[in-house]
């Protein structure tokens, strides 16, 4: 093979200097580039490798980034970050103080638009187009990589119902793979497999009949083929659309055959795609497969118990319940709006209903969760996964804002366990049967007891605990945070003077044992891993207010900003709720 290309890409206009037929090196230099470093440095795999090809096409025959370009999710954008100026600090990926696994805008003027909540490229490329007619700028392209797990979301079929009466230069590619990170559900997926299978006739095509000019389905891996097509569509004004077929893990055999494991692998042998498999012996379980097999356990002595995700089904871990009992667990694809609504309808005939979604997912169906849940008082049962800071995936993902977010809602019960039993007992206790809707959340990764299974206990709703006897300082702690608050104490030199409450009820909170801890102590530290306006900390600071109490109030918690990547104990640190802080701040009283 000739001298390596990829070296000497650093911007897409090098990559535009060579000729086409110098492109298939490229796109294997790519792959190999993004492989190496993933595999050492962990992230998203599977989705990059299938759209190289796409990639270079896009970047070799658009004037980018004079033509806007949006990815959809950003989980495709390994490829376009490494071949827009940011190879050389690739291996910083998802790292603290490195760049975001993500698109965004402040990070380079080829990401157009910051994408990691999925389906939202086709507005915001629209309203970019939008914008070129009305500054008369006609030339401009305005192009939205959209994946056929994205496109079922509502969000996308308004951009598209939009787009169709418009005159706009854009152009919405579906990267079809059949696959998000879980595979891919829904009618929209059985009529796009049946237009790949040449099933449907063209005259039906229900592209065409939204108004764009459709082409395909071709085949993303051919670059020529995609080139020739980026082409002729370059000269066509107004709203098109260009059906691709792709491979998710394209040019790993490994990562093309167990797709779903190879979304984001963590490390594995660059060379035979070989994971490497850290020794679970002995170690705490993961928060979502305590939430998974604690409700499968429950579904079969309780037949009125349905699970409901939007499409996660193995983060989620509700896949258990969908393997044993697939009538009565659903996923329901992109599309958290539906989510919310489908598990208040099932509210409404006496099913009980675990409504599965990460916390950051659930700000998307937000109006559901008040207008047809809480106003009506259905007692849906959310689950909101990968609660707090979640490391690496970023601001994006950070399930930060929900207690700030579901607190003032009224009629919510929000719930946060210390520890797998008391996750395991709120299960149980949720499908007993509420009179109010409940959000019960816990974080990503593991918890801390490596024996967590046992009887059910049936949880008193609103009550606090009291987890150490203290004399001079009390910390009142919520949700899993507090075992950073336990072992920080054990640390100090006085623990005797320091009480630890955990408050896992943050609505309704415990008002007795707020007012003993009033009348007892005159220094009280809030802790929490959600944001600090408008949580945890604001309900006590509420509580004392209202009250008249003049205790002094220290909150912990995420401050007023949006936090990136890094490692949940780096992130941790920066927000002063890891344990080295804690053992700072409380030796200092």
């Amino acid at each position: 093979m000739s001298d390596n290309l990829l070296s000497n890409i650093n911007n897409p206009i090098d990559l535009r200097l060579l000729d086409e037929a110098q492109l298939p090196q490229v796109a294997q230099e790519l792959r190999d580039f993004i492989i190496d470093i993933v595999s050492v440095k962990e992230g998203h795999l599977g989705a990059s490798l299938g759209v190289v090809e796409l990639t270079i096409a896009l970047h070799y025959v658009f004037d980018t980034p004079n033509d806007v370009l949006i990815w959809d999710v950003g989980h495709q954008a390994y490829g376009h970050k490494i071949l827009t100026g940011r190879r050389e600090n690739f291996h910083t990926n998802r790292q603290l103080g490195g760049i975001s696994g993500f698109p965004k805008r402040s990070e380079s003027i080829y990401d157009a638009f910051g994408v990691g909540h999925s389906s939202t490229s086709i507005s915001a490329a629209l309203g970019m187009a939008i914008a070129s007619n009305l500054k008369g700028d006609h030339n401009k392209q305005h192009i939205a990589v959209i994946g056929d797990a994205s496109i079922a979301s509502g969000m996308a079929f308004e951009g598209l119902n939009h787009a169709g009466v418009t005159d706009a230069n854009l152009l919405v590619i579906l990267n079809d793979n059949a696959i998000g990170i879980d595979p891919s559900v829904g009618a929209l997926k059985q009529y796009l497999t049946a237009v790949k299978e040449g099933k449907n006739p063209r005259q039906n095509n229900m592209i065409k009949s939204l108004n764009f000019n459709y082409s395909g389905p071709i085949d993303g891996h051919d670059i020529f083929a995609v080139n020739k097509e980026l082409k002729r569509l370059q000269k066509i004004r107004g709203p098109k659309f260009l059906h691709i077929i792709t491979t998710k893990g394209k040019g790993l055999q490994q990562a093309e055959e167990d797709q779903v494991k190879y979304h984001a692998p963590g490390k594995f042998n660059a060379n035979t795609g070989e994971i490497h498999i850290k020794s679970e012996e002995n170690l705490p379980p993961k928060y979502q497969d305590v939430f998974g097999l604690t409700v499968l356990d429950l579904a079969k002595s309780n037949e009125r118990i349905v699970g409901i995700t939007p499409a996660m089904p193995s983060g989620s871990s509700l896949k258990f319940m969908m393997d044993a009992f697939p009538k009565r667990a659903f996923d329901v694809g992109i599309a958290e709006q539906h989510a919310v609504t489908l598990a208040a309808g099932m509210a409404t005939q006496g099913m009980i209903v675990f409504c599965n979604i990460y916390s950051t997912f659930l700000q998307r169906g937000y109006d559901q969760v008040i207008h047809d849940v809480a106003l009506q008082n259905l007692p849906v049962i959310f689950c909101l996964d990968r609660a707090g800071l979640v490391g690496e995936d970023g601001a994006t993902h950070h399930g930060v804002f929900d207690l700030a977010y579901l607190r003032c809602i009224p009629n919510m019960i929000i719930y946060a366990p210390l520890n797998e039993i008391a996750l395991q007992n709120i299960l149980y206790t949720a499908q007993l049967g509420l009179s109010n809707p409940i959000a019960i959340r816990y974080p990503r990764g593991r918890g801390v007891l490596t024996d967590w299974k046992s009887d059910y206990k049936k949880i008193e709703i609103g009550k606090a605990n009291c987890l150490k006897k203290g004399s001079k300082i009390a910390v009142l702690s919520n949700g899993t945070i507090g075992n950073n608050v336990t072992l920080a104490i054990a640390k100090t030199h006085h623990p005797e003077s320091i009480a630890h409450y955990d408050f896992s009820f943050v609505k309704p909170l415990d008002d007795k044992e707020l007012h003993s801890i009033f009348t007892t102590f005159t220094i009280i530290i809030t802790i929490e891993d959600g944001v600090i306006k408008g949580g945890f900390g604001s309900a006590v600071l509420e509580f004392a207010s209202e009250n008249n109490y003049t205790s002094k109030i220290t909150l912990l918690g995420v401050p007023d900003e949006f936090i990136e990547q890094g490692t949940v104990s780096e992130l941790q640190q920066y927000c002063k709720i890891d344990v080295k802080s804690l053992e700072i701040l409380f030796s200092g009283y």
